[in-house]
């Protein structure tokens, strides 16, 4: 009968068997359960790998919050820039801190980091003076590093000071913003950020990536020319000597800087970054010891890191703040004298991001000018 019909599930071509109801006899449901029982297990492989992808996911973050969580509780920040209504302790006078350089507009988002490294990296204690004032720039590219140390006896005009001094004098009178102040204006450009480390993070970074291969430029006790393997205790008596180096302290910021870069490019290997284990304890030690300015936030550490993950050996360069000679003065005693003509070269190099181009042909080398 029509109404009979008209409720009889339909048959294959109609379409309208529930595969879960039993409906039907055996003919009329065999075309039907196989592409359909195909399709149900597509969704269930489907589920499950969508569902792998979320746990994965889920293990990444999980981690990468881990590495967030510890830098947060490794890194202290502090007030390690000049504020513009924060007058700075000087020698003499206090110091009213001046606008830094304008950046220029062919540098585009190149940085300026200023790494201080010192025996205390506790900004509120008795500071000392520093033994390592190195400004990184980082191109505008993430492509390529300049090194650019500062002898800690460069004779410099000191704001604040009645007398020319040593530039690690400014450290000791008035800590990192005053330090800022006095090498703004011979770098000519804005310093982004600054970093204070002391020697125990050297020592335990370079034995958490498992010691570093280091180019012994010119030997001395203990350390013979060319490519040495050093653990965290080998390394921090390589950069600190510098009696029995040919150019005294010029010769020591040449072997910080040779460690340095070896020491980036081993962190910076797809061994380390594909290594969690290796990554957390790298992580963890390059933190511990690290002091950076309030606006350095560890979002812009990670990030600032990740943009560097293609810097390779033949990226990363020395320069040594371009001088004259060795003097010495009434008041400041031994001195590195800067050569003014060279450092504007270098300056403008800085401010137009163009480092792959600066040459020093002026600074002595060899002898003490």
């Amino acid at each position: 009968m029509a109404g009979d019909h008209e409720n009889t599930p339909r048959d294959a071509a109609g379409d309208d068997h529930d595969i879960f109801d039993g409906a039907g006899s055996v003919e009329d449901s065999e075309p039907t359960t196989r592409p359909r029982r195909k399709r149900r297990g597509l969704r269930i492989a489907i589920v499950t790998v969508v569902t792998l992808a979320l746990v994965s996911i889920a293990a990444v973050a999980g981690y990468v919050a881990f590495l967030n969580w510890r830098v947060s509780n490794n890194v202290t920040h502090a007030e390690l820039l000049p504020l513009p209504d924060s007058p700075i302790r000087g020698e003499d006078s206090e110091v009213t801190p001046t606008t830094p350089p304008e950046r220029a507009e062919e540098a585009g988002d190149a940085l300026n980091i200023l790494v201080v490294g010192s025996d205390s990296r506790n900004v509120d204690a008795e500071r000392g003076r520093s033994d390592v004032m190195v400004l990184m720039h980082i191109s505008n590219d993430r492509d390529r590093v300049d090194l650019v140390h500062f002898p800690r006896d460069y004779f410099v005009e000191i704001p604040g000071s009645n007398n020319k001094n040593k530039l690690n004098a400014a450290y000791s009178f008035g800590g990192t913003p005053l330090l800022v102040q006095t090498l703004q204006p011979l770098v000519g450009v804005p310093i982004d950020h600054v970093v204070i480390t002391d020697f125990e993070s050297f020592k335990s970074l370079t034995d958490a990536v498992g010691g570093v291969e280091v180019n012994v430029a010119e030997a001395s006790p203990d350390f013979a020319e060319g490519t040495q393997r050093m653990d965290g205790e080998t390394a921090l008596k390589f950069v600190r000597e510098r009696y029995a180096l040919s150019q005294g302290d010029i010769s020591r910021g040449q072997r910080q800087q040779a460690f340095i870069k070896a020491l980036m490019l081993q962190v910076l290997t797809r061994e380390t970054f594909t290594n969690p284990a290796r990554l957390a304890d790298v992580v963890d030690a390059g933190t511990q010891n690290l002091t950076v300015d309030d606006g350095f936030a560890v979002g812009d550490m990670r990030d600032l890191g990740w943009s560097m993950r293609n810097v390779r050996g033949g990226d990363i360069n020395f320069v040594t703040a371009p001088w004259s000679g060795i003097g010495s003065d009434d008041y400041a005693g031994s001195i590195v004298i800067p050569h003014e003509a060279q450092l504007e070269v270098l300056r403008e190099h800085l401010r137009s991001d163009t480092m792959a181009d600066y040459t020093d042909d002026v600074s002595p080398k060899q002898g003490f000018g």
